[in-house]
């Protein structure tokens, strides 16, 4: 009985958002609302009875929601400024031109923004990132806006297990002490074979806005990125298994389009570039450089509110703060005059606007099963029901966690030691479990509320998000059954 009204928020949201198309602001407002009142009247939330304990919970899980949701939206305003400033000033048109010259076929250029360039923002920064920057630049080479979230969500998927300079292992290897190298090759060992599955999705949805790039092409793009990612991964570890793969396939694809092409100097864009340019800059220095990164992540605002609800934020780390920067610096060396740059500032935060409700609904909602114990039950009847046949789950839990959370790195924190244990209590293989959770963790950001919420609002869609999930909810079930069953084989090999 718990555990079907444990799922019942989560259910709802589905059925609202896929049957009756509605927004993910109403559907998680009204997800909300039943949640509320299954954490009180069945897991006894804030208390038996109305009163202080009830106004204490209630205002942690607030209070923890509305701090997650400032932390989005400070990467989601000056990414939506960088873009609008970009548009303004010509540089996205320049962009096109570039990437015209290299090739005049959209859908190539849709593999090296969507997908290389995707995932390199993914390793580079993570935390919603890669979408914010990606889709609204392939709206811009001519993309239809659902096209182009939908593209910039299944592209960066296979990269989210090491975002952000590889923080979901890391996350994984302090709550468990495992080795990081361990966990890092079998997570990406799960996606080398499997990435396949997300190209083929890709190029579907190029092939629905009227284009394909054709097989060679479509498996340059993801071999260029997954073998190269699978080798840092086994040799260096979690760090730079994603930055470094898109790198290596990016600089890799680019070489063949240019002998392909012959194209030479594209005049204005190293200035088009500047911004971007200063970002990736920012994000190798103070990810790299040891004494510099300790300095600025030293600088945390951090609360705790009746000892139970927390948040914490390193904002001269923040990708938000960084992307500031960069825009910034860009409009500087494009010597774009203040006013602009207010003007796009101005103009993004009014986009942000509906955007708001949404993330706070679904990010209050997160919070609220957290603590109420919803999570908990649903994790509980998983292992109960389940048993030996873990392995074939595992990667869903983990997509659970991304899909509640809205983070790969969150969801490793909250199912991380619950998969270990429960690994160790039916003798299976602990770092091969581990590695699953890691590999849906990913997967659960292609359908990941916020990520289409996020996404939906740089390209103009907000209220339209149930239309992205439709086309994203299929790929997303197929990568986590396959991911399953390839978790499965490597286990049982590791008990052999």
């Amino acid at each position: 009985m718990l555990e079907f009204a444990a799922a019942a928020p989560i259910l709802l949201i589905l059925g609202l958002m896929l049957a009756l198309q509605w927004s993910a602001a109403r559907a998680g407002l009204v997800a909300l609302a039943l949640a509320a009142w299954l954490a009180h009247a069945l897991f006894g939330f804030g208390g038996p009875a109305p009163g202080a304990d009830a106004a204490q919970a209630y205002t942690g899980v607030a209070a923890e929601g509305g701090f997650l949701t400032l932390t989005i939206l400070w990467i989601l305003w000056p990414a939506l400024a960088l873009h609008r400033l970009q548009q303004a000033s010509g540089a996205i048109e320049t962009l096109r031109s570039g990437l015209s010259r290299l090739t005049a076929q959209p859908a190539l250029q849709a593999l090296l923004v969507g997908w290389l360039l995707a995932l390199f923002f993914e390793g580079a920064a993570g935390f919603g990132t890669p979408v914010a920057l990606a889709a609204p630049i392939l709206v811009g080479l001519g993309f239809a806006p659902v096209h182009a979230v939908v593209l910039a969500l299944l592209g960066h998927a296979a990269g989210v297990s090491f975002g952000a300079l590889g923080t979901p292992v890391l996350a994984q290897v302090a709550l468990t002490g495992l080795d990081a190298v361990d966990i890092a090759w079998r997570t990406a060992l799960l996606h080398t074979l499997l990435g396949g599955v997300l190209m083929a999705f890709f190029v579907r949805t190029l092939a629905a806005s009227g284009h394909a790039p054709g097989l060679r092409w479509a498996t340059l793009a993801a071999a260029g990125f997954l073998l190269p990612s699978l080798a840092l991964a086994a040799l260096v570890g979690p760090e730079l298994a994603t930055l470094g793969g898109a790198l290596i396939g990016g600089a890799l694809f680019v070489v063949v389009l240019r002998r392909r092409s012959g194209s030479g100097h594209v005049p204005g864009l190293a200035r088009a570039l500047a911004p971007y340019a200063v970002l990736v800059a920012l994000v190798v220095v103070t990810r790299v450089v040891p004494s510099l990164a300790h300095a600025l992540g030293g600088v945390a605002i951090e609360w705790r509110l009746f000892d139970r609800y927390q948040g914490r934020m390193q904002p001269l780390m923040h990708p938000g703060t960084l992307l500031m920067t960069a825009l910034l610096l860009g409009a500087t060396l494009q010597r774009v005059p203040l006013p602009a740059v207010v003007a796009a500032l101005a103009h993004a935060a009014r986009q942000l606007l509906p955007v708001t409700a949404a993330l706070l609904a679904m990010l209050v909602l997160s919070r609220l099963m957290l603590h109420a114990g919803l999570i908990g039950t649903l994790e509980q009847a998983a292992v109960q029901t389940v048993g030996a046949a873990w392995p074939w789950v595992a990667p869903a839990v983990g997509a659970l966690g991304s899909f509640v959370t809205g983070s790969a790195t969150a969801s490793n924190v909250l199912f991380t030691t619950l998969q270990a244990q429960t690994a160790t209590a039916l003798a299976l293989p602990v770092t091969s479990i581990v590695a699953a959770q890691g590999f849906g963790a990913a997967v659960g950001n292609i359908v990941c509320p916020h990520n289409i919420v996020a996404g939906a609002a740089t390209v103009g869609l907000a209220g339209r998000e149930a239309v992205i999930l439709r086309r994203t909810l299929l790929p997303c079930l197929l990568y986590l059954a396959l991911g399953g069953a390839v978790a499965a084989a490597l286990a049982a090999a590791g008990q052999a």
